[in-house]
């Protein structure tokens, strides 16, 4: 069934169904708009409330963060940032798969209409148009038929009448019969015009018309079925996210059970235990006698002192007494004495571990100054000199804080356990300087400052299996490899990688003979596995 032949007859009611249903078109994309607002209104609180819950931590924070408590809040609070980010997503593709598609649909579909509405009311023209001319030669035939009857009449009387000349009824019988004529001229007009308007309205009725009529049922059809997808997507906006949406929620949930309330306690003691004893017992001093007695020494060591037996003690060490803020100092004397072992040690562990940075920057200062004295070609030695002494004048005063710090753990009593760096480093020549494991160093060095850069080179070689490659390189300019530890290359050659550039400008690589060097990483190009 279609609408060109059951409401051929309902052209007002069609028009007015397609404008109910652009505007139901209209306001679904209003609803969508509003939510998409709602759904970023949304994740904007969400995002604000996790960043005022979620600010820069201070120092005297630090401690609590080590806490599963604490540590399952802030999860919590970055699942609720990640929450809200889905929300965003959300809102993004209900504004692009439905508002901003269903809008530009909604402009053709109105076109459209236009268009389809346009010609309807043309053909409704013309069909008026030709009635009028149908209307007028039937009204131009009736006229002129009653004028030729009545010249027939008159033509008819005056010959009758015997006081007529002759030339009188010729000039009737003339004037009758020309009537007569334009009366048949008016009716095969009229003729004419009625079979034209009853052609013109069979085809408006029968082939125009249904034919428009199905145009905009077609076009009220695909409106319904955009918006149909429209209401689905409004539902798989949402469900397309929800497995993120869900893991988020995991992630809070796994936050709680994650929760350990006997590993705080724990972590609460090593944070806060003092390493004091607790106080002796008091001695009884027996005001009867009526003399000075000394007051009894506490564990904490408090020196025996003469006091007036009627004055109140005030030295006692009470549990709930305010305490004064010590002032805090280096060596972290101002805490007790397990706390002052924990945080000198701390620190001793990032002094060690800056010394080693230091340390490891000297040793590819070194190398590339080497590389740079036995090819020219690469750089000047010189330019290094500032980085190699001020690199040098770290460690010297790394080394000093590190045997400051070493003496003040041992006077705390620590076991003084801290980070090792590596036993060699470069001075300011680029020259071996030998540290003992304490921290100490001696003035020994090795002659040959090139075996000095490439020592740890061979012992890699020696004790290791042969590596597997992890890609391969191509060499674009000579390198003789000079050194010790090095492999030298001609120009297109292709090797092996065994191990990548470590930030020292060197990589290592193996000939298909087995040998193994290192190459300046600059000199090659270099394809990794995937």
């Amino acid at each position: 069934m279609d609408w060109g032949t059951e409401l051929w007859d309902q052209y007002d009611i069609i028009e007015k169904h397609t404008q109910s249903g652009l505007e139901l078109v209209e306001k679904y994309v209003k609803f969508a708009k509003e939510r998409t607002e709602i759904e970023q209104n949304y994740a904007k609180q969400l995002r604000n409330l996790s960043k005022k819950y979620n600010q820069k931590r201070s120092s005297k924070d630090e401690p609590e963060c080590r806490l599963s408590s604490y540590q399952a809040f802030l999860d919590i609070l970055t699942e609720m940032n990640d929450y809200a980010g889905q929300r965003e997503l959300i809102a993004e593709n209900l504004m692009m798969n439905i508002c901003i598609d269903l809008t530009k649909y909604l402009q053709d579909f109105k076109q459209e209409r236009k268009t389809y509405l346009m010609d309807a009311k043309k053909a409704q023209q013309s069909l008026e148009s030709t009635y009028k001319q149908l209307d007028s030669s039937k009204k131009r035939f009736e006229r002129e038929w009653r004028e030729a009857e009545r010249a027939a009449q008159y033509a008819e009387k005056t010959d009758q009448d015997i006081n007529a000349t002759k030339a009188d009824v010729e000039k009737a019988k003339q004037q009758a019969h020309m009537r007569a004529h334009v009366a048949d001229e008016c009716k095969n007009d009229y003729a004419a015009q009625l079979q034209k308007y009853n052609k013109e309205q069979n085809q408006f009725y029968f082939s125009d018309m249904p034919l428009i009529f199905n145009k905009l049922q077609d076009l009220d059809e695909r409106r319904i079925q955009k918006l149909a997808q429209g209401y689905v997507l409004f539902s798989d906006t949402e469900k397309h996210v929800m497995p993120i949406i869900g893991k988020c929620l995991e992630g809070i949930t796994k936050a709680g059970t994650n929760v350990n309330e006997k590993n705080d306690s724990m972590i609460v003691i090593e944070q806060n235990k003092s390493g004091f004893e607790r106080p002796g017992d008091l001695e009884f001093e027996d005001y009867s006698q009526g003399i000075n007695r000394a007051s009894s020494d506490s564990s904490l060591g408090t020196p025996k002192v003469s006091v007036d037996p009627w004055k109140k003690k005030t030295n006692n060490f009470w549990l709930f007494s305010k305490r004064s803020k010590p002032t805090v100092t280096e060596d972290f004397a101002h805490l007790p004495p397990e706390q002052r072992r924990k945080r000198l040690q701390q620190k001793l562990d990032e002094i060690c571990k800056e010394l080693q940075k230091e340390v490891d920057q000297s040793e590819a200062l070194g190398k590339m100054k080497d590389v740079y004295e036995k090819n020219p070609q690469m750089g000047d030695p010189a330019s290094l000199a500032s980085q190699i002494n001020q690199t040098s004048q770290n460690i010297e005063r790394l080394r000093g804080e590190q045997s400051k710090y070493e003496t003040w753990l041992a006077e705390a009593g620590g076991r003084g356990d801290t980070l090792r760096y590596k036993a060699h480093s470069f001075n300011n020549n680029g020259a071996n300087d030998v540290h003992s494991p304490d921290g100490a160093y001696s003035d020994e060095s090795t002659p040959d400052p090139s075996q000095a850069i490439y020592a740890e080179f061979d012992d890699d070689f020696e004790d290791e299996d042969l590596a597997a490659p992890i890609g391969k390189c191509t060499a674009m300019y000579n390198f003789p490899g000079a050194s010790e530890g090095t492999i030298a290359m001609q120009e297109g050659e292709v090797l092996a990688v065994v191990e990548e550039d470590k930030g020292d400008g060197w990589t290592r690589v193996r000939r298909n003979n087995g040998d193994e060097g290192y190459i300046p990483t600059s000199y090659v190009t270099i394809t990794l596995n995937k």
